[in-house]
């Protein structure tokens, strides 16, 4: 069982699951969910055309520093790539396969880049949202916080056309996760990295589904002083799956993979996320989904109640422990 305080004083689970890990139940009785995010932040990262005190030096291809006051040309051309030409080739790859992903994008992005939205939304990608800006939330009191959660789900229903069901802010606060509970209408969010199965969370009372992301199986370590190289990418993810299916035999597991537009839309690592799409794509043990598609499942097969018995899951009447997975929409579960 996986509860938020569950010392009652230390705001940390580090028990989570244990040595006693629910069976996933995949769909085909697959033995590991394979989850893509691609995540577009193109228009929303830090710079004082934006408003902000400095411009962005966060997974850039080069170390260099936030230039107070002033734009850095180098670094907002890496972004413009990404939306560019990155999406497009990594739309290509996927869209040849027919493997499904989930978009990660950031509000101002998405506003910023409807065609994206419209490409996005023909191949039925998920669009959850990745916050209004591309900035640490740390940094910000929780009023502002609570405001750009508003704002992001405002802007990205009128982009989108529909709400998102998922959330993700990534350089998040420490109160990201009880103001995105208190918006409401989520059905997960993905601002963790503690572990290889969904698991429900209690937020003052309420039982929050969490489905953790990662940044070990994730194109950023191209760009930091972690790095991978163009070939050693695809092999580190082929040799995470591999494991994953042994265990999987028994307790089958979820794999994330990130990626970023700006990074592996990138020729060279195009081409090596390639090998990897196309282990994944025919394999007969592997469940490639949305990660609203897992959240859903899980809802499903493992609800709140069972967990979670003394909190409250206001998703739970749209979200019978008996019904298919697959009869639970988007339109149902938000209230």
């Amino acid at each position: 069982m996986t509860r938020a305080f569950p010392s009652g004083d230390y705001p940390r689970d580090l028990a989570g699951y244990g040595g006693d890990l629910p069976h996933a139940q995949w769909p085909g009785g697959a033995k590991v969910a394979v989850q893509f995010v691609v995540n577009v932040e193109e228009g929303g990262e830090n710079n004082v055309l934006h408003g902000d005190e400095a411009s962005e030096a966060f997974l850039t291809e080069e170390p260099t520093s936030a230039l107070r006051g002033r734009r850095n040309l180098n670094v907002e051309s890496q972004y413009e790539y990404g939306t560019r030409a990155g999406f497009w080739r990594l739309r290509r790859l996927f869209e040849e396969r027919g493997l499904p992903l989930t978009v990660f994008g950031i509000a101002e992005s998405l506003r910023r880049n409807p065609g994206l939205v419209a490409a996005a939304r023909e191949s039925e990608w998920e669009i959850a949202s990745h916050s209004l800006r591309w900035i640490n939330y740390a940094e910000l009191d929780p009023e502002t916080e609570r405001e750009h959660i508003e704002r992001a789900v405002r802007i990205h229903t009128e982009v989108c056309g529909e709400a998102p069901l998922g959330w993700y802010t990534g350089r998040n606060s420490a109160n990201t996760r009880r103001l995105v509970v208190e918006h409401g209408g989520f059905l997960y969010d993905s601002d963790s990295f503690s572990d290889d199965l969904p698991y429900w969370s209690d937020v003052d009372g309420t039982a929050h589904l969490v489905l953790p992301y990662t940044l070990d199986n994730n194109d950023g370590r191209y760009v930091n002083t972690y790095g991978f190289q163009s070939e050693s990418f695809s092999a580190y993810l082929t040799r995470a799956l591999e494991l994953l299916l042994e265990e999987g035999a028994e307790r089958p597991r979820m794999m994330s993979v990130g990626l970023h537009l700006r990074i592996s839309g990138r020729p060279g690592r195009a081409a090596d996320l390639r090998r990897f799409l196309d282990v994944v794509a025919g394999h007969p043990d592997v469940w490639v989904a949305r990660r609203v598609d897992i959240a859903r499942h899980w809802r499903t097969v493992h609800p709140a109640f069972r967990w979670l018995p003394g909190s409250v899951d206001p998703l739970a009447e749209d979200t019978p422990g008996d019904a298919p997975a697959d009869a639970l929409t988007g339109a149902r579960l938000r209230r």
